[in-house]
This record gives structure tokens, C-alpha cells and sequence, in this order.
């Protein structure tokens, strides 16, 4: 008779934290921009999930998903990711795929929902104007809605082949012009005032610039968060 083994909590949160930094590390692999955005997604995100009042280890688990939330993007061509025009409607409709790809390579490796619903969902709109569900309001899961503002202001604030990057100001009244539309208003609220408060609250290009080694130290996940 074959014995079954059965992980523990913490066994299955460990193992699921192996996973995500190895798709992590594929990321950085396949495009350093990406991995970098990333990088500076999850802290924007662990900030924002502890000053709404997550615990360390909901913010910390935020993370992690924000670590992997393009992860589908590592299935589409340079010709598309690095373009500096604008999108074709094709190319659009393939980079708008790849939440889903993302997801899809989750749940291949049966990670927890909470994980595969922040990478599925980031892309919503409040309004119900987003993909690849178009969900609306309360029914984008709190995650995703939290990543939706950090992914945003850290596009915003970023070099790209096709824009320059915005000021901390100029990015702030972008955002607030999504309140109620692109944004969650409690959640974008929140933000706003977090980078009101936080001195040098936006992360340099070149922060992220980390191996996947110094991502494993179990201190990662509160680096650069004031107070942690």
C-alpha cells in the first residue's frame, strides 16, 4: 500500500513560495523589464495591503502574486513587448491574453486561488471597462484591485520603449482622474495618501535589480516598507 503524504499549512505555503520565485526567476530570465516592474509592483503592493490594514502575512502573500503578475507576458514576442509605436489591434489583443495565460500556468501548478484570482483579475476596471472579465466594482477581488493602482502608478513612473516617465505628481493626478473608472476609490484614496506621507515613496528603475538568491531571504518581503 502506498502511503499518502499530506502537507501541512505550512509545508503547502512553503512549497507554494518555492514555486512562485522559480516563475519569478523564469520572468527575469525571459525579460529584466518585466522582472524589474514586478519587483517594484510587490512592494507598492505590500505597502498599500499593510496600510489597509492586511497583516504581514496577507501583504506578504500579495507580493508574491504581484511577483507573478505578468507572468503571461513571457508567451508574447519582443516585436510586441518592446514596441515603441502604438499596438496593432491584433498585437493588442494579444498582449490583453496574457492575464489569463498567467493564470492558466497557476493553476497548472495548483497554487492557491487567491494567487491565480490577483493575476487573473489585475487588469480589471472598476467601471467594468477592463479584461478579461470585464468585472465591475466589488466583484474584482480586493487583490487584484490592489494591484491595479501599484501596477499603474509603477507604468506611470517607468521608462518605457514608447513614453518618458511621469513625475510622482504627474502620476497622482493621473490616478485620481481614474477614481471611480479605472480605480477603486477607497483603495486608490489609500494609495494617494500613502505616497502623500512617504517620503522617497517611489522605487529608482534600478532597485530591483536583486537575484532571486536575495529574493529568498525570508527579509525580502518587508524590504523598503518604512516601519517594517
Amino acid at each position: 500500500m502506498v502511503a499518502v503524504k499530506y502537507l501541512t499549512h505550512l509545508e503547502r505555503d512553503k512549497e507554494t513560495r518555492k514555486v512562485l520565485l522559480s516563475l519569478a526567476q523564469s520572468i527575469q530570465e525571459r525579460d529584466i523589464v518585466t522582472y524589474e516592474h514586478s519587483r517594484r509592483v510587490a512592494v507598492y503592493a505590500q505597502r498599500l495591503a499593510r496600510y489597509l490594514g492586511w497583516s504581514r502575512r496577507e501583504a506578504r502573500d500579495l507580493a508574491l502574486a504581484a511577483l507573478v503578475h505578468d507572468l503571461g507576458k513571457t508567451w508574447i514576442g519582443n516585436d510586441i513587448l518592446n514596441k515603441s509605436a502604438a499596438l496593432s489591434t491584433e498585437e493588442r489583443q494579444k498582449m490583453e491574453r496574457h492575464p489569463i495565460t498567467g493564470a492558466r500556468i497557476l493553476i497548472g501548478y495548483e497554487v492557491h486561488p487567491f494567487y491565480v484570482e490577483a493575476v487573473l483579475y489585475h487588469h480589471e476596471s472598476w467601471n467594468g471597462q477592463g479584461y478579461p472579465a470585464k468585472l465591475a466594482g466589488e466583484e474584482i477581488p480586493l487583490s487584484a484591485r490592489i494591484l491595479t493602482v501599484a501596477d499603474v502608478y509603477d507604468v506611470l513612473t517607468s521608462q518605457r520603449p514608447y513614453k518618458a516617465p511621469l513625475t510622482t505628481d504627474e502620476a497622482r493626478e493621473r490616478l485620481l482622474a481614474g477614481s471611480g473608472t479605472n480605480f477603486d476609490p477607497v483603495v486608490l484614496q489609500a494609495f494617494v495618501h500613502l505616497l502623500d506621507i512617504t517620503p522617497d515613496f517611489t522605487l529608482a528603475q534600478n532597485i530591483c535589480g536583486i537575484s532571486l538568491k536575495s529574493l529568498r531571504q525570508p527579509g525580502f518581503y518587508n524590504m523598503f516598507i518604512a516601519g517594517s
